[in-house]
């Protein structure tokens, strides 16, 4: 399996490629930005991407659906209480630095947890609300990308509409609980510790464990 993870935007979101070394075919989960720069990559790997994979509808993780589909006729997957916002081109962030449009429709709406198919790639699609109603987490093989549901050693902030702390601790006792500790897990954005870490990591180093009670 090929996973390639990018710092794309000033607010360091992570946009991660991820391909199928035997068919090469692949997906691109959150294109925050810089599209130029994830479809060099897509090239250099030699993947045809079939998804893009919103694990929510904010700008800083859509930002580049709008071109990556152009580039790539990849499906765009959301999950239903985002699909609104998507498909109004609606988002809570105003971020004049960037030139951008609007993200197209989604094509593939989520509306119960389920299996998506891409070459050999199996990937497990979980509703994990809190930061967003329809926040979305996918696991490819031991590969868990949180979006801004768990970064390294942090949770996500619930502090924007939408957002529900409660809902959010619920949602990383039941992650915590669905997988082993050796699952790794690539956040939605660089907070600066390391690019990447586990399940049994967090149960250990996040700050929030032990208010979320994981």
């Amino acid at each position: 399996m090929i996973i390639k993870q990018l710092n794309v935007g000033y607010l360091d979101q992570l946009a991660y490629i991820v391909g199928c070394n035997k068919t090469n075919k692949g997906v691109i989960i959150d294109p925050g930005g810089k599209v130029d720069k994830i479809l060099t990559e897509v090239k250099n790997y030699n993947l045809d991407i079939k998804l893009i994979l919103n694990t929510h509808s904010h700008i800083d993780h859509t930002l580049g659906n709008d071109l990556i589909k152009k580039s790539t006729n990849a499906k765009i997957v959301i999950h239903r209480f985002e699909k609104e916002l998507i498909d109004n081109g609606e988002n809570i962030f105003d971020i004049p630095t960037y030139k951008y449009a609007p993200s197209p429709p989604a094509d593939i709406i989520i509306d119960k947890e389920q299996d998506l198919i891409v070459g050999d790639l199996k990937i497990r699609v979980i509703h994990t609300p809190g930061h967003t109603p329809g926040g979305l987490c996918y696991l490819i093989g031991d590969n868990l990308f949180t979006g801004d549901t768990i970064f390294v050693g942090d949770t996500g902030r619930t502090d924007l509409p939408g957002g529900d702390r409660k809902l959010l601790g619920k949602t990383l006792r039941r992650v915590m609980k669905m997988f082993d500790d050796d699952v790794s897990i690539w956040p939605g954005h660089d907070i600066g510790k390391k690019p990447f870490s586990t399940i049994g990591y967090e149960k250990k180093h996040n700050i929030n464990a032990k208010e979320y009670g994981f």
